[in-house]
């Protein structure tokens, strides 16, 4: 038994057309665009597909292509950079940073997104070059954070911006 709950509750399968391990599963499915077949990757706890692409036809040129062991580690390959390209974008998106020079200090001025369903909103903060926090205020989540944006506010001693 091991200690990881989700391999002890997804068995492995691997069946022509459903191949499914602790984490993915992939499954071949009848293209809705065209005559093709399409294959989708789903990570376990997910209702919608990582990854949908297309899928080669087989030899009959009807039936889609059985998957193999090659096939499936190649899916999740791509499944989970497309996961780490989507979860490093959205990172990007949430937490910004720019470095001010002033007269007499350098200043990192971070902005971060906290997406709450109910009341989103966001923390516009000041660092000095030892990483210590100047200063710290709720903004908008719509603040757009740009070199001007940054040093208007350290001009105005970090006053909550308008």
């Amino acid at each position: 038994m091991s200690d990881d709950p989700i391999s002890d509750e997804r068995p492995a399968i691997q069946e022509p057309r459903l191949w499914q391990d602790a984490r993915w599963t992939a499954r071949v499915i009848k293209n809705e665009d065209d005559e093709g077949w399409a294959v989708a990757m789903i990570l376990a706890g997910q209702s919608e597909p990582a990854l949908v692409g297309p899928w080669t036809m087989g030899r009959d040129k009807k039936n889609p292509k059985p998957l193999d062991v090659n096939a499936f580690n190649t899916l999740v390959k791509t499944a989970s950079e497309v996961l780490r390209r989507h979860e490093q974008q959205l990172h990007a998106q949430l937490h910004q940073s720019l470095r001010i020079t002033t007269d007499s200090a350098q200043i990192e001025v971070r902005l971060d997104i906290v997406p709450d369903e109910d009341e989103p909103y966001a923390l516009l903060s000041a660092h000095d070059e030892m990483g210590t926090q100047l200063a710290e205020v709720k903004v908008r989540p719509s603040f757009k954070l740009s070199r001007a944006s940054a040093s208007a506010w350290i001009a105005a001693e970090f006053q909550k911006p308008g």
